[in-house]
C-alpha cells in the first residue's frame, strides 16, 4: 500500500484531507511539517500533504519558511472544507466551559464564537492533539476545537458543529513528492504552475518581472511576499494559471527569469476545484 505523510496526530484535519484526496493511501502521522517532508525525502512515504493557506486565517507561516529549502516537488493541490467542532467531555455543557484549546489557526478561525462563550484560548500544537489531551483530562470545563474525526477517535462529545466564524471555510493543501511529475497538457483541463523567486535589486524589478504574464495574457492566481530567513531578502511565491510547457507561458517565464536572481519551480499540476 502507498503512504501519505501529514503533520499532526490521528484525527487531524490533515488526516481528513489525506482520506479525501487519496482514499487508497495509508495516512502516516508526523510531529512536524519537516518530519512529514523528510518521510518523503527519505523514501519512507510516497507523498506528503501540507496545508498552505486557509480562506479565513490566511497562510500557514511555517510552510513558507520551509518551501525554499525543501527538495520535494508539488504534484497536486487539494482544497479541504473545514468544519470546526467544539468538543467537550461526555456530558459537558457549553455554559459551564471555561477554556478551549486548539491550534492557533483554528482559534483564529473561531474567534467570535469563542468570545461569545467567554472562553479562554489555549494554543496547542495541533487540533487533534488538543482533542487527545482533552480526552485524557478529567476537567469537564475544558474543551477543544477539532474535527468530527477527532471526536470519534477520542470519544468526545460534539457540543457545537460549524463553530468557525465564517461559512465556506476551506484549507488549501500542497501534495509533495520526490518525483517532479509534470502532467501532459490536455485542452479540456486547467493547470497551475507554482514558483518562488527573488528579484534583482533595480527599480520596479517586480513590476518588470511580472510584466510578461500581462503581455502574454496569463492570469496570476496568487502572489505572496515574505522575508527569507537566511539573507533577509524578500521572496515571492506565485501561482500562475496555465501549464509550464505552454508557448505563452514559456515566453512569460523567460521575461520573469531575466529580472530574477533566484527562481525555483515548485511544480506544475492540475487545478483543483473548491467543493
Amino acid at each position: 500500500m502507498k503512504t501519505i505523510a501529514y503533520q499532526g496526530v490521528e484525527g487531524a484535519y490533515s488526516e481528513q484531507a489525506c482520506k479525501s484526496a487519496y482514499p487508497d493511501y495509508i495516512p502516516v502521522a508526523c510531529q512536524t511539517f519537516q518530519a512529514a517532508m523528510y518521510k518523503v525525502e527519505s523514501g519512507a512515504c510516497d507523498l506528503a500533504i501540507i496545508p498552505l493557506e486557509n480562506s479565513t486565517a490566511g497562510r500557514v507561516e511555517e510552510i513558507y519558511r520551509l518551501i525554499p529549502e525543501m527538495a520535494l516537488h508539488v504534484v497536486a493541490e487539494h482544497y479541504e472544507p473545514v468544519n470546526h467542532c467544539l468538543l467537550g467531555k461526555r456530558g459537558a455543557k457549553i455554559e459551564e466551559l471555561i477554556c478551549v484549546g486548539s491550534h492557533p489557526q483554528a482559534l483564529a478561525q473561531c474567534q467570535r464564537h469563542i468570545q461569545k462563550y467567554n472562553l479562554d484560548m489555549v494554543a496547542k500544537f495541533d487540533t487533534a492533539g488538543a482533542a487527545k489531551e482533552l480526552a485524557e483530562c478529567d476537567d469537564p470545563r475544558r474543551s477543544a476545537i477539532a474535527s468530527k474525526l477527532a471526536a470519534q477517535i477520542y470519544d468526545l462529545e460534539i457540543l457545537q458543529e460549524n463553530f468557525q466564524d465564517m461559512s465556506g471555510n476551506v484549507t488549501r493543501f500542497f501534495i509533495l513528492s520526490q518525483e517532479n511529475f509534470i502532467p501532459t497538457i490536455e485542452n479540456q483541463k486547467a493547470y497551475v504552475t507554482s514558483l518562488i523567486f527573488k528579484v534583482r535589486d533595480i527599480p520596479a524589478a517586480l513590476y518588470k518581472a511580472l510584466g510578461g504574464f500581462a503581455t502574454n495574457g496569463i492570469n496570476l492566481l496568487k502572489i505572496e511576499s515574505y522575508m527569507h530567513a537566511k539573507d533577509s531578502e524578500s521572496m515571492f511565491h506565485i501561482d500562475i494559471e496555465g501549464h509550464i510547457e505552454d508557448r505563452l507561458m514559456i515566453l512569460a517565464l523567460n521575461e520573469l527569469e531575466f529580472y530574477c536572481t533566484d527562481l525555483k519551480l515548485l511544480g506544475c499540476y492540475e487545478k483543483n476545484t473548491i467543493l
